[in-house]
């Protein structure tokens, strides 16, 4: 499965078109990205990033979204994983 993630664009280093890259906070979490393949964007944007590259543009709301379906996929794994210990403290022994 492929994931892409938004992130926003802290700075941005080089002028060479395919050299250019930037430093992009994913919810705290700081990655040199390469921005080669979004030549339009500016620090302050949001991109959304595959593998180390920004591969497109994304709103700030559209962001907040992705970043609130991953936070309650986090919370549901949380759950699953507290389910199951709970079954597997509750197996009779026998």
């Amino acid at each position: 499965m492929c994931l892409a993630i938004p992130g926003k664009i802290i700075n941005i280093v080089g002028e060479e078109p395919l050299l250019r890259a930037g430093k992009v906070d994913f919810g705290g979490i700081l990655k040199e990205v390469n921005l080669a393949y979004v030549p339009e964007a500016q620090v302050g944007d949001y991109v959304i990033v595959h593998v180390g590259f920004a591969i497109g543009r994304v709103d700030e709301c559209e962001a907040q979204k992705v970043f609130d379906y991953l936070k309650q996929m986090e919370e549901i794994s949380e759950l699953e994983d507290d389910e199951s210990a709970q079954s597997s403290r509750a197996a009779p022994s026998g």
